[in-house]
């Protein structure tokens, strides 16, 4: 394992539209090279031998290679006259990225080698990002800040309250950990960037586009997560109307990650809303000092 890369951010900030942005002065965007599940595997339901939440964590899983190689590009293709301190979040938000890429693409393998057929899941998801390929590089960018958005709050959740990996097997409940960390670390990247490339655009106008998008979004990331959660469960012989209200009370009801997420959802709409107007970086430290590998060489 290599040792944690400290991006050196203390140059000068960003500031798009001439003002400061909430992005705090002193954040560290730290890249933990990690490597998880290559010698311990891991059971067919691997969260406390739930087969609902092994499912939906299995379908999230399925979605960030290729998602996180659309945000990298969504975020780099707005990168050229950036200022100094906002290049050096996109470079580690970069690094982190790709590490979060290759190690989910182990665990997308262990799930495939558990027996399951995830063809059709990954057929969907391609198709859904060639939809991205003729659109203007903007629309990308608003839909990468959308999804960076649902992937800090959801990591929000998972730090904050330990019962969502309560009883995982083998290192997977701490891939999700270390993985959460570093997307809290880097959750105001893409908004930032976003900041930069439309600085010459109007409140409303900029507000307009964002709020159109997230509404987009929440449609098709909650849709498609349901429809692959349902396929996988349907593989292990789980289906019917009595399986989709146990998934709807997993999702809104208990533990109920997306119940717990609406707030800061909704935030997302206000007047003046930043990722940071939210500094959660307490969460960082105390995952840390539960999972001391994460900063160790």
């Amino acid at each position: 394992m290599n040792a944690p890369t400290k991006f050196p951010l203390d140059v000068e900030p960003a500031a798009p539209l001439g003002k400061r942005v909430p992005t705090p002065s002193d954040l560290e965007i730290v890249v933990r090279d990690r490597r998880f599940g290559r010698t311990v595997k891991h059971g067919r339901w691997w969260l406390n031998n739930d087969p609902i939440a092994t499912a939906w964590h299995n379908a999230l899983s399925l979605t960030f290679p290729r998602g996180e190689a659309f945000f990298i590009e969504a975020v780099k293709a707005h990168r050229e006259g950036t200022p100094p301190r906002l290049e050096a979040e996109i470079r580690a938000f970069v690094r982190q990225e790709i590490n979060h890429t290759r190690e989910h693409i182990v665990l997308n393998k262990s799930v495939v080698d558990a027996g399951y057929d995830v063809s059709a899941i990954e057929q969907r998801i391609e198709e859904n990002l060639a939809l991205t390929k003729d659109r203007p590089a903007i629309f990308n960018l608003a839909v990468t800040m959308a999804l960076e958005h649902y992937t800090a709050m959801m990591a929000h959740e998972f730090l904050a309250n330990p019962k969502h990996f309560a009883g995982t097997e083998g290192e997977t409940g701490d891939l999700w950990r270390w993985h959460a960390i570093e997307e809290i670390e880097h959750k105001g990247v893409a908004f930032d960037t976003w900041l930069h490339a439309t600085r010459d655009w109007s409140r409303s106008k900029r507000w307009k586009l964002k709020s159109i998008m997230m509404l987009i979004v929440t449609k098709n990331f909650i849709k498609n997560r349901w429809i692959d959660t349902l396929e996988l469960l349907r593989q292990d012989g789980i289906e019917g109307p009595v399986v989709k209200l146990k998934l709807a009370w997993y999702l809104f009801g208990t533990p109920g990650v997306l119940r717990r997420i609406f707030p800061a959802w909704i935030a997302y709409f206000l007047p003046g809303f930043h990722p940071w107007n939210h500094d959660d970086r307490a969460l960082i430290g105390r995952a840390e000092s539960e999972f001391a590998d994460a900063v160790m060489a």
